[in-house]
């Protein structure tokens, strides 16, 4: 069996658009950074291909395609040192860059899953290997120039559509392998997966559409016994504003001991009364 979306040679020229635009926004990440040309071309080269780097590492594909395809490797260099010039175009074609930069996502999902498959892995193992052939350049891209990665600091979809498009790769490629569906039939879902992940991508990059966060609480709901024992320590080390509504939280701030400022003004203050009353001793 092979990756059906690398089957053909237009699916080969999408992945290798997928590979440039990939690195030419690793580049750019690291143009911002002040980077050498050198550098820009190893972090594009890293963004593009280090999730199959360490997808095919963990597999045994060795060596990596991301080493071994000359096609892959090539593109991937000559995006950062298209960038390294073209930046400032690059820099404002934001939403040309993010939508392809979904295509790229859900490309990789579902080539990464398929991969992992066929090597005979588990579901479960596929979808962590497709997942992180979709977004691991990116950890990598981020790593390497010191921030958070993308995937833990961006609140919009971004994992989760890589998720959802490896567990539907999953299905696909049982039901293809149970001879339930043919490989016309697999090819469509496989590009209709990718087209999932990318209107997940967009529409939550558009109407600003974020997973949520931990959830707010105002109480804490324990046995009577079990608060009774606890000491009753009021310190700021321990203070959450999630379990605090906002009014509580105000009014710890105000009860706070006074700045440095206040207090050498107090401080002043009673010196000053302190000098009077003596002199007044004094005559």
């Amino acid at each position: 069996m092979e990756i059906a979306l690398q089957s053909t040679p237009f699916f080969q020229a999408v992945e290798y658009l997928a590979i440039f635009c990939c690195g030419m926004g690793g580049g750019l990440t690291a143009v911002r950074k002040r980077y050498d040309v050198s550098s820009i071309i190893i972090i594009a080269w890293l963004t593009a291909l280090g999730g199959g780097i360490v997808r095919d590492i963990l597999l045994g594909a060795l060596p990596p395609v991301g080493i071994s395809d000359m096609g892959s490797v090539l593109t991937a260099f000559a995006a950062g040192a298209v960038v390294a010039v073209v930046h400032p175009e690059v820099n404002k074609l934001k939403w040309s860059m993010i939508t392809i930069d979904a295509l790229a996502l859900g490309l990789f999902a579902v080539n990464g899953t398929s991969k992992a498959l066929l090597y005979n892995t588990s579901g479960m193992t596929a979808v962590f290997l497709g997942t992180f052939t979709a977004m691991g350049g990116g950890v990598i891209r981020d790593i390497l120039v010191n921030e958070v990665p993308m995937v833990i600091r961006d609140p919009h979809f971004y994992i989760v559509p890589a998720v959802l498009g490896s567990i539907f790769t999953v299905w696909v490629w049982r039901a293809h392998t149970a001879h339930r569906i043919g490989d016309a039939t697999e090819m469509i879902l496989d590009i209709g997966i990718v087209l999932v992940v990318i209107l997940l991508r967009l529409c939550s990059m558009k109407f600003n559409i974020q997973v949520p966060g931990a959830v707010r609480r105002q109480r804490v709901h324990l046995p009577k016994k079990v608060l009774n024992r606890m000491p009753n320590d009021d310190s700021d080390d321990d203070f959450d504003p999630l379990l605090v509504p906002q009014p509580v939280a105000a009014q710890r701030a105000e009860e706070q001991p006074k700045s440095s400022d206040s207090t050498a003004h107090d401080s002043i203050r009673t010196h000053g009364k302190a000098n009077t009353q003596n002199n007044k001793h004094t005559e």
